[in-house]
């Protein structure tokens, strides 16, 4: 595997993660990211958008029932994975389509903050941890801080 490209995008989920079940039982969710570059052009003093990429992504077993239940439209998001490429042909025309097979994925947590619920294995699968969030969560105590403004990127 170690000449297998290796990926890692930031950006937004286009859909609600479609979760379905193979005949054998496993898992598998699918969803695309949607990534812009942003560029501050100075002789207009304005921020230019760049050309959207639009990547398919799958995750499998347990990771994606976590995902189907975790992620939503909209939900900006760190994916990292290998890049599959498959060749079909349409309409006589030989295609190539790209997805994202994902290895690791979670909530940016640049302009959002997150509450993490570790789950337990329980008989082959994953239950969620039922503890007070006082005890899960360290900063559950800590006064609130006023949140700067991000309707620019502070670069």
């Amino acid at each position: 595997m170690s000449n297998e490209t290796t990926l890692t995008i930031v950006g937004n989920c286009v859909n609600d993660p479609e979760l379905r079940f193979l005949a054998s039982g496993v898992a598998v969710a699918s969803f695309a990211v949607a990534s812009t570059p942003r560029t501050f052009d100075k002789a207009t003093n304005e921020w230019k958008d760049g050309e959207t990429l639009f990547m398919r992504c799958s995750i499998w077993r347990e990771a994606a029932e976590n995902v189907a239940e975790s992620l939503t439209r909209g939900t900006r998001v760190i994916v990292t994975g290998r890049l599959k490429s498959r060749s079909y042909e349409k309409d006589g025309q030989q295609r190539t389509a790209y997805e994202l097979d994902v290895e690791e994925v979670g909530p940016s947590l640049r302009y959002a903050r997150a509450n993490v619920r570790k789950a337990e294995r329980d008989k082959g699968g994953f239950q969620e941890r039922s503890s007070s969030p006082a005890k899960s969560d360290p900063w559950a105590t800590q006064p609130a801080q006023t949140q700067p403004s991000y309707d620019e990127p502070p670069f």
